[in-house]
């Protein structure tokens, strides 16, 4: 039986594991710090546990141009894959305009500067708690 069976069958789903809460939290800040890592601007964590079921929180940056846009992604799935983390889905990587990956726990939207104020995902959300970033 496979490790993924066995979540299943106690109704855990792969990302999360037994004691897994620190772990998201650990998650979303290995994501944090890797965005951080490629210069990645206007960086927000929106806390959506109260206000939505399909994810807890929102990490929301900016690059300046679709190379670092697709650099931020890559520099979060290859930490996140270090840490044992897949995405279950990526959205936008070709384009890169508007970067969606969606890690269960969290979802990953790195924006370009036109498309972050189009879509102004902190006005649509704005009955989430706004998250501190933690210190380096």
């Amino acid at each position: 039986m496979k490790v993924e069976d066995t979540l299943l069958e106690t109704g855990l789903s792969p990302i999360m594991r037994p004691g897994a809460e620190e772990q998201i939290v650990e998650s979303w800040l290995i994501a944090v710090r890797a965005a951080e890592s490629k210069k990645a601007t206007g960086l927000v964590i929106l806390d959506l546990s109260g206000v939505t079921s399909f994810t807890d929180h929102f990490i929301i940056c900016t690059g300046a141009n679709p190379r670092q846009i697709q650099a931020i992604a890559d520099e979060v799935h290859l930490r996140l894959k270090e840490a044992g983390l897949l995405p279950l889905s990526v959205e936008g990587y070709d384009q890169a305009e508007w970067v969606l990956a969606d890690y269960g726990d969290f979802v990953l939207h790195v924006f370009s500067e036109k498309a972050r104020s189009f879509y102004d995902l902190e006005r649509l959300w704005r009955n989430a708690r706004q998250v501190a970033l933690p210190a380096a």
